[in-house]
């Protein structure tokens, strides 16, 4: 491609994401992973403190377009829908970058009876579809603040972890300090370890903390409670975020309250919990593990892409 015209080169990475979603759903297909189609609209919301949702007003009623298929397709899994997977356009209000399209398109999958590393397994798997065979390694949350930062996050206070951002000259934004332990470890993750993770293979960052577990298991590791939880990184860029899905519905509600509250503090709106996808849970969850990974920047490292727009037929401001 190197030699084509910027057009060409286009015209060549749209038709090169034809053919990668084609072997996306190949993928699934070998393995025996059917194919939903939940929702892009939902009365309620999928409720994160640092996911902002796009509102829309169809019928003169309050909708939000979805930021992942995730709730839909638990309901599916709780009426014993089996393996499944989804491969649809999502919707973040995030700022719009090189790595941010507020539309995108995201692949996210369910494993009945899976553990917890066959999940990442299969994960790289699906990724090396856009990159080859390359290597891999996992490390947990712990051993790269540990590795990267000389930090153990476990023992750290919050007092450290702010000393810690000043002295490297981290730059902070209003009210940070407030906002509790783990905006400062998100912190120091996105400016000083995430940019050193993956530069030669895929790097999986596994066992988030466990105030970090957002819609997965905890458990403990040694002294630590962790998550079940992991991120796949290439060249420093974040591809894939896998759970060991949590089935409590009881927990699950505290800790979507929880995420209400912490949006509250930061001067967000408040989102409606859904009602069905915590009855659905309820109902009963199969023990399982499901992942999303972002197809766009998949196919923004397999064409060497600096901006995520240029692997998109029309990116935002172009739509």
């Amino acid at each position: 491609m190197a030699n084509m015209s910027p057009e060409c080169s286009r015209i060549a990475i749209l038709r090169d994401r034809a053919v990668m979603l084609a072997q996306a759903r190949a993928f699934f297909e070998a393995r025996g992973v059917c194919e939903v189609d939940c929702p892009l609209l939902s009365a309620s919301a999928s409720v994160d403190a640092h996911i902002d949702l796009i509102p829309a007003q169809p019928q003169g009623e309050r909708r939000y377009l979805h930021s992942s298929p995730e709730y839909g397709m638990k309901r599916l899994l709780t009426e014993g829908f089996g393996d499944i997977y989804q491969l649809s356009h999502v919707f973040r209000d995030e700022e719009y970058g090189v790595k941010h399209n507020p539309e995108f398109t995201m692949a996210e999958w369910y494993r009945s009876g899976f553990a917890f590393t066959e999940m990442i397994q299969e994960t790289i798997d699906f990724i090396r579809l856009f990159f080859g065979p390359l290597s891999s390694e996992i490390i947990s949350y712990r051993e790269a603040f540990q590795r990267f930062a000389a930090i153990d996050y476990v023992k750290a206070s919050s007092d450290d972890l702010l000393h810690y951002i000043r002295n490297e000259g981290i730059e902070t934004y209003p009210g940070v300090e407030h906002e509790g332990k783990d905006a400062l470890l998100n912190l120091i993750l996105a400016c000083k370890i995430e940019p050193k993770l993956g530069a030669e293979a895929l790097c999986v960052l596994a066992y988030y903390p466990s105030t970090q577990s957002a819609l997965a298991r905890t458990c403990w590791r040694g002294d630590e409670k962790a998550s079940e939880r992991f991120e796949v990184y290439y060249k420093g860029v974040e591809l894939a975020n896998g759970y060991h899905e949590l089935a409590d519905s009881i927990e699950q509600r505290q800790r979507l309250e929880e995420a209400n509250q912490a949006r509250k503090s930061m001067g967000k709106c408040v989102l409606p919990i859904d009602e069905n996808f915590l009855k659905a849970l309820t109902a009963g969850l199969p023990d399982c593990c499901g992942v999303a990974v972002g197809f766009d920047r998949l196919m923004m490292l397999r064409h060497d892409q600096k901006d995520i727009a240029n692997v998109m037929p029309f990116s935002w401001k172009d739509a």
